[in-house]
């Protein structure tokens, strides 16, 4: 069996990605998001501790982000930290796109796959996760939050019956832990069961929410 680390870069239609391949019969897809000023190899130490069920992907962004790294949306002058369902959802359905033609050359069912974000990454999964239900198994929320515009979305409950991990922290500057609660509302109006790890950390993720999400995903 591949280890958690054992990832090669590879080029996929435009996309650049790091992939984890499996050597199961049978094996889940699951899609790391990175976060704004990320890329494709900022994700992988959520990986290291994942069973190797898990054929992983993690895509980079398709923009460019200032100083350096890439963003899920284009840059948007004085609303750093605001993105919205307008913004985000050319990439959100790349992102679809991407994960559909990708799964069918490897022949990896992708029927339904699990996602998990961090921070802007995070936003995308809520945006994908409310966008695209019945594609979701588990969605993992790392530091982030529910971008705007969704009011309409939410109200028709999408996630009605979904399990999503939530974890922030209280000390987060990046993400106020308030807009991390006032999210969590959200996906529960969406019809969510949220399983919650907060711990007294900034804008990252504490090693007991990391366990916490490993277990969430075990199943």
């Amino acid at each position: 069996m591949p280890a958690a680390t054992d990832s090669e870069l590879i080029t996929f239609d435009n996309w650049t990605l790091r992939v984890r391949a499996s050597q199961v019969e049978h094996p889940r897809l699951l899609v790391l998001i990175h976060g704004w000023t990320g890329d494709e190899n900022s994700m992988w130490v959520f990986a290291r501790g994942l069973s190797p069920d898990y054929w992983i992907i993690a895509p980079r962004a398709p923009y460019p982000a200032q100083p350096s790294g890439f963003s899920w949306r284009p840059p948007q002058p004085e609303t750093f930290g605001r993105p919205s369902l307008e913004t985000l959802r050319p990439a959100a359905d790349g992102l679809i796109r991407l994960i559909d033609e990708y799964s069918a050359s490897v022949k990896v069912d992708a029927l339904q796959f699990d996602l998990a974000g961090f921070s802007q990454g995070a936003a995308m999964v809520n945006l994908v996760g409310m966008l695209h239900p019945h594609r979701i198994r588990k969605m993992g929320v790392l530091a982030g939050f529910v971008p705007s515009g969704l009011d309409e979305v939410i109200a028709r409950r999408p996630l009605a019956g979904k399990s999503v991990f939530v974890a922030h922290g209280t000390q987060d500057e990046m993400v106020p832990i308030d807009r991390a609660r006032n999210s969590i509302e959200l996906l529960e109006q969406a019809g969510a069961q949220v399983t919650y790890c907060e711990d007294e950390v900034g804008h990252k993720v504490s090693a007991t929410c990391m366990r916490a999400l490993e277990n969430y995903l075990q199943d």
